[in-house]
């Protein structure tokens, strides 16, 4: 499904204006005390709330700056799935990446990932909040539980190995970082997201 184009409108930040993606925007108000910014469905709109200051008053984008990001992609050409995780507040640093998994699904992928980042928190004893866009995941992590078809084969045998281990340590550990769900619709795609939609 082709993402809806939105315009941003930033009436207080380094230099405010109309832009047409989430990165310009981010830039114009990412480190400015009291930004004001918001999103709208048409450049009519946007240029109508311009003009208009007093609708910086409306609940403004709450982006999140500070935390995990991960995210999973199957590719149809490559029949692989790979998973990674990337660090908010230090410029989208990457932090974990694993791939080559055979016969996967995007789900296990993320969840995968999620466990991913809250072990490495535990290791290092970060209290960071982590996103993801798939609430299957977040449910799965939650419930400490997997409900997929997949079946184990040959060929997955190595993500199956990872799965379990993941299981496992979500039965041995506790942790008390907040696992959040990405919004989509408000924030754009997730920064670990691979561009491949």
């Amino acid at each position: 499904m082709r993402k809806q184009k939105k315009y941003y409108v930033v009436w207080e930040g380094k230099n405010p204006g109309i832009y047409e993606t989430w990165d310009e925007c981010k830039k114009q108000i990412e480190g400015y005390k009291g930004a004001k910014y918001k999103s709208f469905k048409t450049l009519d709109q946007a240029k109508e709330a311009f003009c208009n200051p007093h609708l910086a008053n409306s609940k403004p984008l709450d982006y999140p700056l500070y935390g995990i990001c991960v995210d999973a992609s199957y590719s149809t050409k490559t029949k692989e799935m790979e998973y990674r995780g990337i660090l908010l507040h230090e410029k989208n640093k990457l932090l974990f990446s694993q791939g080559g998994y055979k016969n996967a699904t995007n789900n296990i992928g993320e969840f995968i990932a999620i466990v991913h980042a809250l072990a490495l928190c535990k290791k290092n004893n970060w209290n960071y909040p982590i996103y993801s866009d798939s609430k299957t995941a977040i449910s799965w992590v939650n419930k400490k539980k997997v409900n997929t078809k997949l079946k184990l084969n040959e060929e997955n045998h190595i993500l199956f190995e990872h799965l379990t281990r993941a299981l496992n340590w979500l039965k041995e550990n506790t942790y008390n970082n907040k696992i959040i769900k990405w919004n989509t619709e408000k924030w754009g795609e997730i920064p670990a997201d691979y561009n491949r939609k």
